[in-house]
């Protein structure tokens, strides 16, 4: 018989027995990426992340987990559900606190239904619908799974989805002359003028992983990551001891891209190595022209061409990618609705989202910076 365990914490289950769920593909799901997040100061109660991790037993074999947390609000997650919270208070209900099935911060496609066979996902799904009934919570959700785990969720499970700017490489692409010859003339000319500002200005690039990361290199991107953040007014979650732990634990998934002028770094990009995927996650730096689009996508392209990577992904939102060969991609999210009148309004409220969403990414698809 299996058993459910709900954890506050992944310090109760070894790495290795967490790590056998998944392939190590994806470096989000990991243990040393979502412990160090606990570890290290990143899931703060005021923000609204606390720990809630789902886990299946057999006996002493732990045989399935979805990393979870409490929330209190939407801060974090890119899903952006303000709305749903927003009806709950005029009809006297509360949203919060709900439960969430996702990588706090990162908008980033992964598995997030961990076992080995879909029985044991579906008891997954199965367990998450039961506690938010018993606990009296208003709503589960999860947030970036794979398109492969869509069919597990039943259709008491609401879909979103919604677009991420990608790139993909392409048979026979080996460098980046390969890429930009793939692209009209404007768009080929547009990037050439932005790399050459970037040369005349004596800007360089030194890419460091983990364990070739001195503590200044840390330091700097931190420094970087906070300036970012304070000016969009935005709160940092992660910390400095966060960084030294991703050097020292996932020594060569973190990837830096330090622009480097005089022998200084004045910017920089916090990129993951994932099995085919480099996943770009922060940047900050001086205000110069197309010192953003070299850090953030320009080197990462190179960097994915010289390593035999297929795919680059640079994080949410972002239309100005599509012109540097980032293509629309359909991310999808899953949402479990305590309150059945609730359910029905948002069910109908998805169904219009998606239809808008598809009809956003034809019109980007038809604006592809490559040729016909």
């Amino acid at each position: 018989m299996a058993r459910i365990r709900w954890l506050d914490s992944l310090r109760a289950i070894p790495a290795e027995r967490w790590d056998g769920l998944h392939d190590g593909c994806n470096p989000f799901i990991s243990h040393a990426f979502l412990a160090g997040l606990e570890q290290h100061g990143c899931l703060r109660p005021e923000w609204g992340w606390t720990p809630h991790h789902l886990t299946l037993w057999r006996g002493d074999e732990l045989v399935g987990a979805v990393p979870g947390y409490l929330k209190e609000n939407s801060h974090g997650e890119f899903v952006f559900d303000h709305a749903w919270a927003h009806a709950y208070a005029r009809h006297g209900l509360d949203y919060f606190p709900k439960w969430l099935g996702a990588v706090p911060y990162s908008p980033v496609t992964g598995p997030r239904l961990l076992a080995r066979d879909d029985d044991d996902r579906r008891a997954l799904l199965h367990a998450i619908v039961e506690h938010v009934q018993a606990a009296g919570l208003s709503s589960a959700h999860v947030n970036f799974h794979e398109a492969a785990e869509d069919e597990l969720f039943d259709d008491d499970w609401l879909q979103r989805l919604d677009v991420q700017f990608q790139w993909q490489r392409r048979p026979g692409w080996e460098c980046f002359g390969d890429f930009l010859a793939a692209m009209d003339n404007k768009h080929r000319k547009n990037i050439r003028q932005e790399r050459a500002k970037i040369a005349r200005a004596g800007i360089g690039f030194r890419i460091v992983h983990g364990d070739e990361a001195s503590d200044d290199d840390l330091r700097a991107m931190h420094g970087f990551y906070l300036q970012t953040f304070a000016e969009y007014g935005n709160a940092p979650a992660l910390t400095l001891p966060f960084l030294r732990h991703l050097a020292e634990r996932m020594p060569r998934q973190l990837v830096l891209f330090l622009a480097m002028q005089d022998d200084v770094p004045i910017a920089g990009a916090l990129c993951l190595r994932g099995g085919d995927t480099l996943y770009g996650r922060y940047w900050g730096g001086a205000a110069l022209p197309g010192l953003h689009f070299e850090t953030c996508y320009y080197q990462g392209i190179d960097y994915c061409l010289r390593e035999g990577l297929q795919r680059f992904e640079p994080g949410a939102q972002g239309e100005h990618k599509l012109a540097r060969g980032f293509l629309p991609t359909e991310v999808r999210s899953r949402h479990w609705i305590g309150d059945p009148a609730f359910r029905q309004a948002l069910a109908d409220w998805c169904g219009k989202e998606r239809l808008d969403v598809a009809r956003y990414a034809r019109q980007l698809a038809a604006h592809s910076p490559f040729k016909p």
